[in-house]
């Protein structure tokens, strides 16, 4: 499941692009996080000079974390992008942007089960948080850009995050000025099911992914798994959404006439704010210069 420590590694990723600089690598970004947030006064963080220091420990594993590989998806624009097959969260139809989840044609295959625990297909999102003087903020979708394919977490989140910030058509790339007012989301998806009855799943439990045919043309969509909940819609209106995003312009009644595939999929989103993020990261600059003062002190 996806976890705070991502969601700081995709601010880590962000940021280091903007200020053009140096970013830390996941299995850093992991180990000062969980250094940051133990109360192990003894703890240290990771020596980026040994590589030791940066492999994740038997315990660290989890059985339960490894998801079974879902079909994956080929966009017709695939094979002139080099980056991963992309799939934007809640793009309007468009038959350009290889990270549209408006697919006008697709085709489907699946893979061995093979997968790694180090493996997930998953989704970066970015909210802009508004200032309030209630001490909250309304919320928008900033860029949101993932894909169904199993995806090293190291390379996946650094790509999306980065594509979901910058590539997201909806919107114009994230300026450095915006990074303050950013909130990273992180969903890494699991147990992928073809459903019979395209009302077979659980608002706020269930994300959908959905393709059919209509006047001899192909359409899909997706919507993760807290879209529903979120929006306060019905199953109903999530399936007409749904279709009326791949582009379907049919009478909202005759959604039923249509056949339609759908699969549901499940994933936590977890989410940090950028306050958070810009305080574990001074913590790790004081601890890294703590750590090479004494390095220092002690070679003298």
């Amino acid at each position: 499941m996806a976890t705070e420590a991502h969601c700081a590694y995709c601010f880590e990723t962000l940021a280091a692009s903007l200020e053009k600089r140096p970013a830390l690598t996941l299995a850093e970004v992991e180990l000062w996080w969980k250094k940051y947030n133990t109360d192990d006064d003894d703890a240290t963080g990771p020596d980026p000079a040994d590589p030791a220091d940066l492999e994740p420990s038997d315990e660290d594993m989890d059985d339960d974390d490894v998801p079974p590989p879902p079909p994956a998806v080929v966009s017709p624009e695939a094979t002139l992008d080099p980056r991963p097959a992309a799939i934007s969260r809640l793009l309007a139809p468009s038959l350009s942007s290889a990270s549209s989840s408006s697919v006008q044609s697709t085709a489907s295959s699946t893979p061995s089960r093979g997968a790694s625990e180090a493996k997930s297909p998953l989704f970066v999102t970015w909210n802009t948080i508004g200032r309030s003087g209630g001490g909250g903020g309304e919320k928008r979708l900033r860029g949101c850009i993932g894909t169904f394919e199993a995806q090293e977490l190291d390379d996946g989140l650094r790509s999306y995050a980065l594509t979901s910030a910058f590539d997201d058509t909806r919107f114009s790339p994230i300026r450095l000025s915006e990074l303050p007012t950013l909130e990273c989301g992180v969903t890494l998806l699991t147990n992928f099911e073809p459903i019979d009855a395209p009302l077979d799943w659980h608002i706020g439990v269930h994300g959908l992914r959905i393709s059919f045919a209509y006047h001899g043309r192909r359409y899909g969509s997706t919507y993760l798994p807290d879209v529903a909940k979120e929006q306060g819609w019905s199953k109903e209106e999530t399936m007409v959404s749904l279709m009326r995003k791949a582009g379907w312009n049919g009478r909202r009644d005759d959604w039923r006439k249509i056949d339609v595939s759908v699969v549901r999929y499940q994933g936590r989103q977890v989410r940090l704010g950028y306050a958070e993020w810009r305080e574990w990261r001074g913590w790790v600059e004081e601890e890294e210069r703590a750590r090479y003062g004494r390095q220092g002190g002690e070679s003298l």
